[in-house]
């Protein structure tokens, strides 16, 4: 950890709890369809593979996607679920204790800052602008920059190489088994929160480099170990 340069962040469950905004939107987009309604509760668990993934799941009622779901009401539930997530201004979403003043601290410790999101490209730039964190990420990638998304380790490459990083300078911040994937497949240090969404299962099971119950041990970390 000495060596660290380059801090890549995963956004909702890890910085943001954006549930309460998604899943109004999958909610309205499933029943638009004439399918049962989905909770919030529901929804906590069905996020983290990009909004396709959470559509199939919310239209299924369960994690694993009905195949008997046509594509064409996958794909129609997916344009009415981004239409209502666009509409939403993101008003119920807040940002977890700590985030504003770790992100300070470590730009102002001169770490490059990195977001690697599953969510789709286009809500990005808005949700950040609305919680003012924008300013703190040299680079910001959705879910959608790259032909696959975490657990695949595209993203995570492809900042090493822009930065000139080795993996042992970079270390995936997040709170999901795909962002701990994405981590140990680039090879790079990893640091799983026990909080936002990892579909009911403990982060620490997916054996991250550290685990931490705040953002804000991440500094402890970091500085420990420097």
């Amino acid at each position: 950890m000495k060596e660290l340069k380059l801090i890549a962040f995963d956004l909702d469950g890890t910085l943001l709890d954006s549930v309460p905004d998604l899943a109004v939107a999958a909610d309205q987009a499933v029943q638009a369809l004439g399918f049962p309604a989905v909770s919030e509760e529901q929804v906590r668990d069905y996020v983290g593979n990009g909004a396709d993934i959470l559509i199939g799941r919310a239209l299924s009622q369960s994690l694993t996607i009905n195949p008997e779901l046509s594509p064409e009401l996958l794909a129609e539930g997916r344009v009415l679920f981004d239409d209502f997530y666009e509409k939403s201004g993101h008003k119920l979403s807040h940002l977890y204790p700590a985030v504003v003043e770790t992100l300070i601290e470590l730009k102002q410790a001169g770490f490059i800052l990195a977001l690697v999101t599953n969510k789709p490209s286009k809500f990005v730039p808005e949700v950040l602008a609305k919680h003012d964190i924008a300013q703190f990420f040299t680079d910001v990638l959705g879910g959608d920059a790259f032909p696959e998304r975490k657990p695949n380790p595209i993203a995570l490459n492809w900042l090493m190489e822009k930065h000139n990083c080795k993996p042992s300078e970079m270390i995936m911040i997040g709170d999901s088994k795909n962002d701990i994937l994405a981590a140990k497949n680039a090879g790079c240090h990893s640091f799983g929160l026990t909080y936002g969404y990892n579909h009911g299962e403990p982060i620490a099971a997916t054996s991250p480099d550290f685990v931490a119950d705040s953002i804000a041990e991440l500094l402890e970390v970091i500085a420990v170990s420097a």
